[in-house]
């Protein structure tokens, strides 16, 4: 198998997998009775809860709804699926998870506005009997399980590609980035944060680094241009942003202050937006992670607490994450990948979650990437 076989190894025995876990009235692999003692059944069906934090970032409502909605559906046929989005508000949130809770959701699968705040959600469900997933962030208040990416592995590997092209560029150890990272709410961001700032330490100078406010793009525009006032355009030989929406505001302010060879710049999330940035030469890189692949295990999940099973890893494993409180969380870790242009076809066509006619559409056709990918 290639580094893209796993994924759909695991499309092709999909049905398969959701027949052995409707069987067991969980997952394969879930064996055992949870500590919460759940004891909704997959037979008569039960309602779940998926809480989304904001709209600013693509990938909610384009991918991790869809891709909850369609793997819990093939877990439980009869589950009903109640969905929120909190549009970056913690207030909002808390709201949305009280009706849930009021509506009697048998489990909850909540991605925090602010994880900490969110601590109130989780005891509140906590108390009612309801058990709850922490979904791509890691909420505080004792969370029965967590999914998301190994995500200082994603400051890294988006820190070492910096590097990479730096390197190519001949910028050497002289050479000066600006950092733009996510949000301070977003536990997330920090370890993003740290996992860039443990590659690039005493490799480049940072000359001016800026914490986000919800991840907002036009945030990001803002403090590049202070950075280009601060630093000067032509002395920023590179720019660590920690997701794609951002990017897209760094590139913005960088071409008003008239620069055209734009300096390598990061990204993260894969967004559409961001693929074209880099076939075009405007965006260095993203990170690809492989949103399905996070959804499904949501689902086993939620379906494994719902039902008063133990959630046992699939093909990914548990470990364990400790939380705000000092709580070991059963987690699931999965690997993101760098994406460059040369990594396109292998990352998010050959998974699916791109077409080449979704890239390649007239306006990119001309590109270098789109003149020679094959689209047959």
């Amino acid at each position: 198998m290639n580094k893209r076989s796993g994924f759909m190894f695991r499309a092709a025995v999909g049905a398969a997998a959701a027949l052995s876990l409707l069987a067991t009235g969980c997952g394969a692999t879930t064996t055992g009775a949870s500590d919460e003692g759940g004891t909704a059944s997959v037979e008569e069906g039960f309602k779940v809860g998926l809480l989304l934090p904001e709209t600013k970032t693509a990938r909610y409502e384009e991918y991790d709804k869809p891709y909850f909605t369609e793997s819990l559906k093939e877990l439980c046929q009869k589950c009903e699926l109640l969905y929120q989005n909190a549009d970056q508000e913690t207030s909002k949130q808390q709201s949305q998870a009280e009706a849930m809770l009021t509506s009697g959701v048998d489990v909850l699968v909540l991605d925090a506005v602010d994880a900490e705040a969110a601590a109130g959600i989780v005891k509140n469900a906590k108390s009612q009997g309801v058990p709850v997933i922490a979904y791509d962030r890691l909420a505080q208040g004792g969370v029965d399980y967590y999914v998301s990416f190994d995500n200082h592995r994603v400051g890294e590997v988006q820190a070492q590609s910096l590097l990479q092209a730096l390197d190519e560029e001949g910028a050497g150890k002289d050479a000066q980035i600006v950092m733009i990272n996510g949000s301070p709410t977003d536990p997330n961001a920090a370890m993003f944060k740290q996992g860039a700032h443990d590659v690039l330490d005493g490799q480049v100078k940072i000359a001016a680094e800026y914490d986000t406010p919800e991840w907002n793009p036009q945030e990001a525009q803002t403090e590049m241009e202070q950075a280009i006032t601060s630093v000067g355009a032509d002395n920023i030989d590179g720019v660590y942003v920690a997701n794609d929406g951002m990017a897209a505001g760094v590139v913005a302010a960088l071409k008003s202050a008239g620069v055209d060879d734009l300096p390598p710049i990061t990204g993260q999330d894969a967004e559409i937006a961001g693929i074209h940035r880099i076939i075009t030469g405007e965006q260095h890189m993203t990170v690809y992670k492989a949103i399905r692949d996070e959804a499904q295990v949501a689902a086993e999940m939620a379906v494994a607490a719902a039902t008063g099973k133990k959630y046992q890893g699939g093909d990914f494993g548990v470990t364990k994450v400790e939380d705000g409180d000092g709580k070991q969380v059963k987690s699931v870790l999965i690997e993101p990948e760098p994406v460059t242009v040369d990594d396109i076809e292998d990352t998010v066509i050959s998974d699916g979650f791109y077409s080449v006619e979704e890239i390649c559409t007239d306006r990119y056709s001309d590109t270098d990437f789109c003149k020679n990918i094959d689209k047959g």
